[in-house]
């Protein structure tokens, strides 16, 4: 035991300021009923009063708690199962060291801790570590041998560095789903809020336009948005666990009433231009000389796909997929820059290129391949100024709104916080303006006050407000009475 705690120091897992309490548990015997007694390391005189912050999650408490954890054999652990279930989840809060454990008690530890809403991780190199590997969320091999089988991972080192850089890769490759998924959903809303504006008027999207925004935007961007690699650093900040979550949320509808806002300004101000009629195949709104143009066909088609606000809406919601997609494409602190995504940055720059040509600059082939009518320049330049305007409005709702506003100042502030800190004299003004700013848009959205989802952190909620915990040093705890401690020294 004392060579495990030794290695915890030494490995930064206990600091050297921090008690560590050795958990001695022994069964019943001799008509003696099972008891722990609590054995301090060191001497805990002027140490017991040294006061740390306690983090749980990101939220800073304003109680403070010794600075102690315990250590746990496996014997002690079967006791502590069996004869204090109540301790079990108490001592495990604080617990940074487990010695000699068998197969079982590692598999059981990990459902305990499991059962407190802990993200469990295991590593493991021999037969003995299966169980618990199999049973952990994230179960690494350090081996090729018995264990490689049950885990989902294993690692080519033998050591626990690894751990980092399957958390980073495991980061990203979340963060890259949200973000696929979020491009994915907006598309079908764009798209939507396009077709519905054109049923207003009796008309859709034509078959070719259809297979243009699907094969040349669509699929070549949700494949490449995904090769972001993994941000080179390990950070602090956890990215969000659900995709029913307020960051994904509030930036998918924000998103969706900017492009719902811009389609609805393109389609009603091209309905107000001087120019505008009726489409039919005789219209010449920009002025283009007939023998431009003579090969297109002057037949009215039934699907009535040809009009100006049909292209209007095709132009715009064109780029919309564009932005959106750029917009969602996130790098720090999860992923590399999308600069760095070179396929990626390769086919944003192409489709630009290609759409912004074919808008100022229109060719009569492809307009009549994609069932585009011709418009006055004036127009077009209008819808360049639209769609960047549309641009400038989603990054910013995306950037100010979601990651500074809702993103730090409500879904990742206060959490399990009862009342919220107030400004110090010595902070500066910009961190007193936030701790402002996050009080006022907590109560917005009625998060103030609001007790801590998981469990582990209401323990250790539980455990501030306990004045007898941890029990003092050489104090008894007996199975029959689990209230009634003694000193013995």
């Amino acid at each position: 035991m004392l060579t495990a705690i030794s290695v915890a120091r030494d490995c930064g897992m206990v600091q050297t300021h921090e008690r560590v309490i050795i958990v001695d548990a022994v069964p019943p015997r001799d008509f003696q009923p099972a008891s722990i007694t609590w054995r301090y390391t060191e001497n805990p005189r002027d140490v017991i009063d040294q006061m740390v912050a306690v983090h749980v999650d990101e939220g800073l408490f304003d109680k403070q708690e010794p600075s102690f954890h315990f250590a746990v054999s496996g014997k002690a652990f079967a006791v502590i199962t069996e004869h204090f279930p109540q301790l079990l989840q108490k001592l495990l809060l604080r617990a940074a060291v487990f010695a000699r454990m068998t197969p079982d008690q590692k598999t059981q530890l990990v459902e305990v801790m499991q059962g407190i809403d802990y993200i469990v991780g295991m590593c493991g190199d021999g037969a003995n570590d299966c169980g618990a590997l199999k049973r952990a969320h994230s179960g690494i091999s350090l081996s090729e041998l018995e264990a490689s089988v049950a885990s989902p991972f294993t690692s080519t080192t033998p050591n626990i560095s690894c751990v980092p850089t399957l958390i980073r890769e495991g980061r990203a490759a979340l963060i890259t789903s949200f973000c696929v998924f979020k491009f994915m959903a907006l598309y079908s809303i764009i798209q939507y809020i396009s077709v519905t504006l054109l049923y207003w008027i009796l008309s859709n999207l034509g078959d070719f336009q259809f297979l243009f925004i699907d094969m040349a935007i669509i699929l070549i961007i949700a494949f490449t948005m995904s090769l972001n690699p993994a941000w080179e650093e390990l950070v602090w900040r956890r990215p969000p666990s659900s995709l029913i979550s307020g960051p994904l949320l509030c930036s998918v509808l924000t998103q969706i009433i900017a492009c719902l806002g811009f389609q609805v300004l393109a389609f009603l101000l091209v309905q107000q231009q001087s120019w505008y009629e009726i489409w039919t195949p005789q219209s010449d709104a920009c002025n283009a000389s007939s023998s431009n143009f003579s090969h297109v066909d002057n037949t009215t088609s039934p699907k009535n796909i040809k009009n100006y606000e049909n292209t209007s809406l095709f132009y715009v919601s064109s780029f919309q997929y564009l932005a959106v997609a750029v917009i969602f494409s996130k790098g720090k602190p999860f992923r590399q820059p999308s600069y760095k995504n070179w396929p990626f940055l390769l086919s944003c720059v192409a489709l630009y290129a290609f759409l912004f040509a074919i808008m100022l600059h229109p060719v009569p082939a492809i307009d009549n391949f994609l069932e585009i009518v011709c418009v006055p320049h004036d127009w077009r330049v209008t819808l360049a100024i639209i769609i960047a305007a549309n641009a400038a409005v989603s990054f910013l709702l995306e950037i100010v709104i979601v990651d500074i506003c809702l993103w730090r100042l409500v879904f990742r502030g206060n959490k399990g916080v009862k009342h919220p800190p107030e400004p110090r004299p010595s902070d500066p003004p910009q961190e007193a303006n936030n701790r402002w700013a996050s009080s006022l848009l907590s109560f917005i959205f009625c998060r103030r006050g609001k007790p801590p989802r998981a469990r582990y952190r209401s323990l250790a909620l539980k455990m501030l407000d306990d004045a007898d915990w941890p029990p003092s040093p050489s104090s008894v705890t007996y199975a029959t009475e689990p209230s009634l401690t003694s000193n013995r020294a």
